[in-house]
């Protein structure tokens, strides 16, 4: 009976605390405590341990892991069958060819995998031996973090940060409170308060905490940070006592203890099922555009290879169908052999050929791709200009696969603070009833001694503008959450609040409080504490004045403001209340509305965050009106929330307007410049935080992110609740459209004139609702689509209030459209690494917010504006050169095989080989295979500098535009041209040179030597070609090369070699050599199979060149020097306009120092039409007359008139 009472008293406990709906739940025992007898049943439940995991591999599974990972790449897979097969099978080429490169490929990527992830281990040891402190019978222990368990106690001391997912049971404050930091998890970096558990926050020691006897039931592990329901039952002598639990009894993994000695709390969530954790997206492999390409070239090669074999199989067969043209005796047939079923010897012949073709699938290309990625990426780490003297940090590659991808971002998911901001707020001014106040510059009507160089504003009050301004600063100093500590450092950081005082710090759960306290201490007004219920502030005369805090109306996301409520000294009761500028408006009966509104309105435009200052003097009867609503309210257990809305609403009516301040949230140094460069690339830039609308929106006008021409559209939670989700889609799609016309923007600048440019703001809750894969509206549509289509015709998009897993979601629904754009997301926190994993392009910054992003990045920089080189300059290079390396890999291996398909034609389809073995195996690991790999290091087809300052440039390599199919086709059809002029030309050659001039015949040795000369030499001199940017160490490696192949062929041809049974090429090479029209025949195939190219590279230059050609010949003509002159992109007026854009454009831009030189150089480039032309013009000084330049349509015209400046 007794246990049916208990269970009957749990349920009703249940229903009491409004958790009727309790689906799927955990027992949580305090300290491993059983519940006394007669309460509920005791259940073990078992649960992970604490250790965090981000690694890939363990030491068992890396080796078959890692292998199945390698041979997915059609390649890898590719060059095992060959390899089997020469295993099984007699083939003309021995195993080695094929098993030895395909060995050297695994190897070095496995070694370069297994490095990366055992980094990764060692990070996670770091955070898993950790030591924490538990509490366990009534002392305190050390533990690792990892053998931390669910239901342990545990004691954290300020400044530490949390190692699991805890709930709050007593602290060392008094009230039973805590202040945290959650930056590493949703970016903000300003003090949360958090409450300890009614009933328990008086155990202020081991002993005392040890005694609890509690359980805790709560709902499973989910992700949503914002979100915990759950109850937990103290026993304290017979009856239970049931109270619930919420987000604000919740601290979470990877936050920090501030401004509390130490707290006591009981772990709930452990390991991978913390809140942080289960935001973290698994580590999948990344895959480039660029390897994708490679793949999809590989199939068409394999099907050629196939398709080779399958005509070389035939026409033997058809060949030997003639009784007198059977099977060679020479090729060693045996009887069985012959005697063999045709099919089976059919498919023999047919995995021979495949086997003498196979060198046309280049594997050693997948080890130089290899060699280019893990080397290039050196040359980020060793950039001096991404280093960061402050933090004293480099920029670090964790993962070298995705190099190229830098050069092909469309889409930039960046974080809001510690990205692009800062996240420090700096009081700006204040404006009280239409006078300025700027601390230190104007104050009281005074001009300040430091601002003697400043443009004033009349602000001098008249005389009964005394009272309003003191009240106003009163306001300021009373109306805040903030806190003040009384101790040494913050974050290491030395700030004092008032002479002659002990040193003190205010810290508070908004940083926008903080830069409001400290400007009123600039401007004369000092907070100094809340003591006993009374908030004490030194005013002007350094007289301490004193005022009761009564109530605190807090500030939420809906109403936008805050008030309190004090009693001052003189018995007079006041109400204060500050808020977002449209929420305090409509509120107000008296003041100077329209004079405030002007300079609020100004400030927004600046970028500024602004807020309104109002207050109401209430009588006894109306305070006493106040509280009573105030009270009822907060004793509701039904719809508290609404109910307390209702009352505020009630109490912050009839308002007096004071003033407006104005706050600015400080940019990374040069995030404006980097965002506006990314524009100008073809970029588009969207910004997810967990940040309020109104601070983001901010923000994104001081980032340039927005402009002030932004038309900005809003699909909020406060929009969706006066129309429907459905209206408000089809609203703004309805706008957007008609502006453009239907056609999207996504190949126009979001800096272009023409037309409305459109900004996006969406929120959380909004998104979530566009994303929910079912509407049950059947009008609705697919409201993915038309999100993704009104994003589309915005040049920027601002998403707030995300949970990290929505960063994600965005992100791979931005992946996902009909484009498949290249993304890019960058971020500092711990709340910014599943949309860093879900990217095709990870970075992260090494910021204040811990380095659990720098750690999951593909990249880590120190600083936001180091983004601007990384992209347009090492991603542009990367690009460039990995697809040369692609494209020339194919090329260069298709002049290598299809001499031998041709060959076959004229020895009877016997799968003779054309080379020695030797030449074989060392065509792609030798002869041919440094120049490229140098060449994919440092060619510069554009001086760095000019990258830089012409993002515009960026866009020439987008959308994978040089490894596109008539690219790649152009390459093969040169290839197979010079491999026919190689072959034919020696046929020939050879037809009339039959004899040295010693008698001694040629023999098919030497023809295929002959080839094989012409050959390494047409594609080594191929790529000298192409080479723009020409150090001693190309010289060196490219002649280099050939003068080793010639060495070698001396060396392999002049001696007998003991170890070989054969010596088929001994005095071959020489032999061939001894001959004149060797020689000339040499020369004359190298010359012939070189000048189509060029032919076609010197007419296109003429007649079509490319931005980038047209950049080349205007340095070669200044010698290197063309990047001392900003190039004039952006410029669409013509030429007879550009001295005035100039000037425009220097009064915004500070000059570069090297710009006050003497101009000795007149080089620039302009639009002229549509496209660039760079072009030489009279020194910019000069530049008046720009009409006898107007005709010049070609690319580049003649020198100016030398002018002296």
């Amino acid at each position: 009976m007794g246990m049916d009472l208990s269970t009957l008293r749990t349920l009703i406990s249940r229903y009491c605390v409004g958790e009727e709906n309790w689906v799927d739940n955990r027992t949580v025992y305090i300290g491993h405590k059983e519940p006394p007898p007669g309460a509920e049943a005791y259940i073990l439940q078992r649960y992970p341990d604490n250790r965090i995991v981000s690694s890939k591999y363990t030491f068992l599974n890396f080796v078959p892991k890692n292998l199945f990972e390698q041979f997915r790449r059609i390649a890898n897979f590719y060059f095992l069958i060959i390899f089997l097969v020469e295993l099984i099978i007699d083939t003309p080429t021995s195993p080695i060819t094929s098993g030895l490169p395909l060995f050297f490929v695994i190897t070095v990527t496995a070694i370069k995998q297994g490095y990366e992830d055992w980094l990764r281990h060692k990070a996670d040891n770091a955070v898993n031996q950790c030591p924490v402190h538990v509490v366990q019978h009534g002392k305190v222990v050390r533990k690792q973090s990892r053998k931390l368990r669910v239901g342990d106690v545990v004691m954290v001391k300020e400044n530490e940060t949390f190692p699991c997912d805890l709930i709050l049971l007593s602290s060392s404050r008094d009230d039973g409170t805590c202040y945290v930091t959650t930056a590493s998890l949703d970016g903000e970096s300003s003090h949360k308060t958090y409450y300890a558990v009614q009933d328990t926050k008086a155990f202020k020691t081991e002993e005392d905490v040890d005694s609890i006897q509690a359980t805790i039931e709560c709902e499973q592990p989910q992700p949503d940070l914002y979100k915990f329901v759950g109850r937990v039952n103290i026993y304290m002598d017979s009856e239970p006592v049931a109270r619930p639990l919420g987000a604000e009894n919740l601290l979470l993994r990877g936050a920090t203890l501030k401004n509390t000695e130490y707290i006591y709390a009981v772990a709930i969530y452990t390991g991978m099922e913390t809140k942080m954790a289960l935001n973290y997206q698994s580590k999948t492999q990344k895959r480039s555009a660029v390897e994708k390409s490679m793949n999809a070239y590989l199939v068409v090669y394999l099907c050629i290879l196939i398709s080779k074999a399958f005509i070389n199989t035939v026409l033997k067969y058809v060949w030997q169908a003639d009784p007198n043209r059977d099977e060679p005796w020479y090729n060693e047939r045996t009887k069985a052999e012959r005697q063999r079923h045709i099919v089976i010897r059919a498919f023999t012949d047919f995995l021979a050929f495949m086997v003498l073709f196979n060198y046309i699938i280049p594997v050693s290309m997948y080890v130089t791709v290899e060699m280019q990625k893990f080397l290039g990426s050196y040359f980020i780490m060793w950039d001096d200009e991404m280093f960061d003297e402050e933090l004293g940090e480099r920029a670090v590659v964790n993962t070298s696969d995705l190099n190229e991808e830098l050069g092909q971002v469309e889409y930039v998911f960046t974080d809001k603070t510690g990205t692009l901001t800062e996240n420090n707020m700096e009081f700006i001014e204040c404006c009280v009833d239409g006078h300025v106040y700027v601390p230190h510059v104007i104050c009281n009507g005074q001009i300040m001694p430091d601002a003697a160089s400043m443009d004033m504003i009349d602000s001098s009050p008249g005389p009964g503008a005394r009272e309003s301004e003191e009240l106003f600063f009163r306001a300021l100093c009373l109306c805040h959450t903030v806190q003040v500590k009384e101790e040494e450092t913050v974050d290491g950081i030395k700030q004092g609040i008032h002479q002659g005082k002990a040193t003190s710090f205010y810290i508070s759960s908004s940083p926008d409080e903080v830069a409001l306290v400290e400007g009123m201490k600039r401007l004369g007004f000092t907070y100094l504490r809340l003591k006993d219920s009374h908030m004490e502030i030194l005013n002007r005369e350094d007289e301490i004045e004193r005022f009761e805090l009564l109530d605190v109306l807090t500030f939420d996301s809906v109403r936008r403001r805050m008030s309190v409520i004090v009693r001052s000294s003189t018995g007079e009761v006041y109400l204060f209340c500050k808020g977002a500028d449209s929420s305090i408006f409509p509120r107000v009966i008296s003041g100077k509305v329209e004079q405030v509104r002007a300079r609020v309105e100004h400030n927004a435009v600046e970028g500024l965050r602004t807020l309104c200052v109002a207050y109401r003097r209430l009588s006894p009867d109306q305070y006493q009106e106040v509280c009573h609503l105030l009270s009822s309210a907060k004793l509701a257990l039904q719809e508290r929330d609404k109910r307390l809305a209702e009352a505020y609403d009630q109490i912050e009516k009839d308002l007096i307007l004071l003033g407006a301040t104005a706050v600015e949230d400080r940019l990374q140094e040069k995030a404006a410049d980097t965002i506006e460069s990314l524009h100008k690339a073809g970029m588009k830039v969207w910004v997810l935080t967990g940040d309020k609308m109104e601070t983001a929106a901010a923000t994104c006008y001081a980032s340039k992110l927005f402009r002030r021409s932004t038309q900005i559209l809003e699909l909020t939670t406060k929009r969706t609740e006066e129309q429907s989700l459905h209206d408000v889609l089809f609203d703004l799609s309805r706008t957007v459209l008609r502006q453009h016309g239907g056609m999207t923007r996504d190949n126009i600048s979001g800096l272009s004139g023409d037309g409305t440019d459109y900004g996006l703001i969406i929120d959380g809750a909004t998104l979530s609702a566009v994303l929910k894969p079912g509407q049950e509206d059947s009008n609705s549509g697919n409201y993915k689509e038309i999100f993704l289509e009104i994003c589309r015709n915005c040049s920027a998009v601002l998403c707030c209030r995300m949970a990290p897993l929505q960063k994600a979601q965005i992100v791979k629904l931005i992946k996902a459209s009909k484009e498949h754009p290249i993304t890019l997301a960058i971020g500092d926190g711990a709340n910014d690494v599943s949309m860093i994993l879900e990217a095709h392009v990870g970075i992260g910054i090494m910021g204040k917010e811990g380095r659990q992003a720098a750690r999951n990045s593909d990249y880590a920089i120190p600083k936001f504006k180091h983004l601007k080189k990384m992209l347009l300059v090492h991603g542009h290079y990367y690009y460039i050169r990995i697809s040369e390396l692609v494209q020339y890999f194919f090329y260069k291996n298709v002049c290598f095989i299809f001499p031998q398909f041709l060959y076959q034609f004229f020895c009877g389809f016997s799968q003779q080989p054309l080379y020695d073995t030797a030449y074989l195996t060392l065509y792609n690991i030798s002869f041919t295979s440094l120049p490229i790999l140098l060449y994919s290091l440092i060619e510069q087809h554009i001086n760095m500098d000019i990258l830089k300052k012409d993002p515009s440039l960026y866009r020439d390599i987008a959308k994978n535009c040089l490894l596109r199919w008539p690219i790649f086709i152009y390459w093969t059809v040169l290839g197979v041209y010079d491999a026919i002029v190689m072959f034919f030309g020696a046929y020939f050659l050879f037809d009339n040179t039959t004899f040295t001039s010693n008698g001694q015949m040629f023999g098919n040795w030497t023809f295929g030597t002959l080839v094989f000369t012409v050959l390494v030499f047409t594609v080594t001199f191929k790529l000298a070609l192409d080479t723009h940017y020409w150090t001693w160490i190309n010289h060196f490696i490219i002649w280099g090369s050939l003068i080793f192949f010639v060495v070698f062929s001396l060396l392999w041809g002049g001696i007998i070699w003991p170890f070989l049974n054969y010596q088929r090429m001994y005095y071959v090479f020489m032999q061939m050599l001894s001959s004149g029209p060797a020689w000339l025949s040499i020369i004359l195939l190298i010359t012939a199979s070189l000048v189509p190219d060029v032919v076609k590279k010197v007419v296109c230059r003429a007649l079509w060149p490319t931005t980038t050609e047209q950049i080349q010949n205007a340095d070669k003509l200044y010698n290197g020097q063309l990047s001392e002159f900003t190039p004039l992109a952006a410029l669409h007026a013509p030429p007879s306009q550009g001295g005035r854009r100039r000037d425009s454009a220097s009064q915004r831009n500070p000059p570069n120092p090297r710009r006050s030189e003497p101009l000795t150089k007149k080089t620039m480039f302009t639009r002229w039409r549509n496209t660039p032309d760079y072009c030489t013009f009279a020194p910019l000084l000069r530049f008046a007359d720009g009409s006898r330049h107007s005709k010049q349509g070609h690319a580049y015209g003649g020198a100016g008139p030398e002018t002296s400046v």
